[in-house]
């Protein structure tokens, strides 16, 4: 029997719905936030009055585009949380409304394992590579770093986190430094293509097992920034694509050196990214390549499915139905990643 599912995802600044039935997405619509860009961040309450007024449009519009009736959804998958509190809960809260008025039955997801499970759409003309259990997924996003095993679709072990800065906020705040516009690693990716990523070195802290650190990376690249534009303050405008460049360069082999090791101890040569950072180009070429020489299977996500989206959400939630894990009415959005089941 198919399983209609709606997704919902409101966890930090875009606002997204969409509808797959099955696994097979039919629609998936994001209404980003740009009022965020003059500020260089996310303000949370800004974010949260823009979902006010994107939520009742957006699942409208994911509806109509699936052909799809209220009648005809199963069960309603929504952001639980990690996110920014304020925009989690109008989703959540959206949602409750939603299934009551319905009477239909509520998931809730952890946002991060819906990246992971993005992996598993497929598109209505096309089917998309899918990794084999066990797989080792490279999370990725603006606020994790994480290195997750995956025995299914609900069993999954983080085996390695960022102990501070992540990845994405490494990107950004380093960019920020730069004088480049928010978000900034898409841009820091863009000019990296024309730098020379031997151009610097920066420190790459050294973390036992799998963990991660680059807050001893932002601060050498502050370092090195600032004591070069003591002596030359158009330092920057010089040599930017080399300092992306260079940058890139070592979070990405930061990444890699984990994710490598993390394959050998566990013995799984099939490798996923997902995330907002798996769009970055350096970090895609290099995983490519790496699963080249070590004999891996690479998987990477559609770019549209890296930014965070509703239907990731919804088939996290396809699987959570099919194990009967319904959320119920009082259910609360969470904050942080610890504060999930």
């Amino acid at each position: 029997m198919d399983i209609t599912i709606l997704g919902i995802e409101s966890s930090c600044d875009d606002t997204s719905a969409a509808v797959i039935r099955n696994n097979v997405l039919l629609s998936n619509v994001i209404a980003s936030q740009a009022v965020h860009v003059k500020y260089g961040g996310v303000i949370p309450e800004l974010a949260s009055r823009a979902h006010q007024q994107n939520i009742i449009p957006v699942v409208d519009t994911a509806l109509r585009d699936a052909g799809v009736s209220t009648d005809e959804i199963d069960a309603i998958a929504f952001t639980r949380g990690p996110g920014l509190l304020g925009s989690l809960l109008v989703g959540v809260s959206f949602a409750k409304g939603l299934a009551i008025a319905g009477n239909i039955p509520m998931v809730e997801v952890n946002h991060l394992q819906g990246h992971i499970l993005s992996h598993f759409l497929d598109l209505p003309d096309r089917q998309l590579p899918h990794p084999e259990f066990p797989f080792l997924c490279l999370l990725v996003s603006g606020g994790h770093t994480q290195i997750v095993r995956v025995d299914s679709p609900l069993e999954m072990r983080i085996v390695g986190t960022t102990i501070d800065d992540a990845a994405g906020e490494a990107f950004d705040k380093c960019a920020k430094v730069m004088g480049l516009p928010y978000p900034g690693g898409p841009v820091i990716d863009k000019l990296a293509r024309e730098g020379d990523p031997a151009a610097f070195r920066f420190a790459k802290p050294r973390v036992d097992g799998f963990d991660f650190s680059f807050s001893g990376l932002k601060t050498s690249f502050l370092y090195t920034l600032r004591d070069a534009v003591a002596e030359d303050p158009d330092f920057i405008d010089k040599h930017r694509a080399d300092l992306c460049a260079s940058l890139q360069r070592t979070i990405v082999d930061m990444l890699l050196e984990k994710l490598i090791r993390a394959s050998k101890e566990f013995g799984i040569k099939d490798i996923a990214i997902a995330g907002g950072v798996s769009a970055n180009s350096g970090l895609r070429d290099e995983i490519v390549e790496a699963g080249r020489r070590r004999g891996w299977r690479t998987f990477l996500p559609e770019f549209r499915f890296t930014t965070d989206n509703a239907a990731m959400i919804a088939m996290a939630g396809y699987y959570r139905y099919r194990h009967g894990d319904f959320a119920a009415l009082d259910v609360s959005p969470v904050a942080r990643l610890e504060e999930l089941a």
